[in-house]
């Protein structure tokens, strides 16, 4: 997210450390354009109950990238473009420190914001972001960096190496904050066990707190959660998502295969929706859950079928 310490930003740290409570986010991160001069500012604002990332968004000449978990008052260069050839010089600065290195919105239709780097040496892939959606929580831009990424995880799965994805709000303005928002299954409210289960893909992405989901795989008496693998040993998988806050919606897995098994959300919004598959018909399976006009509610990072 962006405050008036950025070009674009109109919010306040303090205005927005309220408005992430308000939204009921346990973390967010302060990337500011091309400069870390908020870093020191946040101090007041964050707590035992929101956590705040340090960051940078590099905004170059052949599209944007966030640092995320650098160092107070580290500035990630950005004045190059993608035929310089030195872009991963600086995600391997950030990646020495402990940081990490994300795709900003790779298909947003403005001068520099469409990302033309290779996707090698990041981290992970922005698929859904809030800023350029019109007042609408999805678009065309979102969906196609979501199929762009979905074409490329066939094959990052089966080389055994897979970049999860995220969904950032981009917030620069009042009421954007947490549309959308990435959940991560971490195993404490700290800036490393955030960045490690992001690194790892273990979490997803929703369009609001007022959406939850969990998605497991099990064969036999062996189970996984998103992010993460499972050994089927030949034996039938069951896939099952529990999903609340979606009235009327839609689930549907995919796999290498493609879309599999679309299934509706009750009228409350509420539901678990099961699937079974193998590890020879799926190499993983991951999940959308779509609102009835179909827009985006959530989507998660795969669960690999070994």
């Amino acid at each position: 997210m962006h405050s008036v310490l950025s070009n674009g930003g109109e919010l306040t740290p303090d205005q927005l450390a309220t408005a992430a409570r308000e939204a009921e986010l346990d973390f967010i991160a302060t990337t500011e354009h091309n400069t870390s001069d908020s870093h020191g500012v946040w101090g007041p604002y964050a707590g035992d109950d929101l956590l705040v990332i340090l960051g940078q968004e590099a905004t170059t000449d052949s599209g944007h990238w966030l640092a995320l978990g650098i160092d107070p008052g580290r500035v990630v260069d950005w004045r190059y473009c993608v035929g310089d050839g030195v872009v991963h010089q600086h995600l391997d600065a950030v990646h020495r420190a402990g940081g990490l290195c994300v795709a900003a919105h790779p298909h947003v239709p403005y001068v520099s914001g469409e990302f033309r780097y290779p996707y090698e040496g990041f981290d992970v892939v922005e698929v859904w972001n809030g800023l350029w959606t019109s007042g609408q929580p999805w678009n065309a831009d979102n969906e196609a960096a979501l199929a762009e990424w979905g074409r490329g995880l066939v094959a990052d799965v089966r080389t055994g190496c897979w970049r999860p994805v995220m969904g950032n709000s981009d917030t620069h303005l009042e009421g954007q904050i947490g549309i959308p928002q990435t959940v991560v299954l971490a195993q404490e409210l700290s800036t490393n066990a955030i960045l490690a289960g992001i690194r790892a893909g273990r979490s997803w992405v929703a369009a609001s707190s007022a959406i939850t989901m969990s998605l497991k795989v099990s064969a036999g008496d062996r189970c996984a959660g998103i992010g993460e693998r499972v050994a089927t040993l030949g034996e039938p998988a069951l896939v099952a998502v529990d999903i609340r806050g979606v009235p009327s919606g839609s689930v549907s897995f995919h796999t290498n295969q493609g879309a599999a098994h679309p299934e509706s959300v009750t009228d409350n919004g509420s539901g678990v929706v099961e699937w079974g598959t193998s590890a020879e018909e799926s190499n993983f399976v991951r999940v959308e859950v779509r609102h009835p006009d179909g827009h985006m509610a959530a989507l998660t990072n795969p669960i690999i079928l070994t």
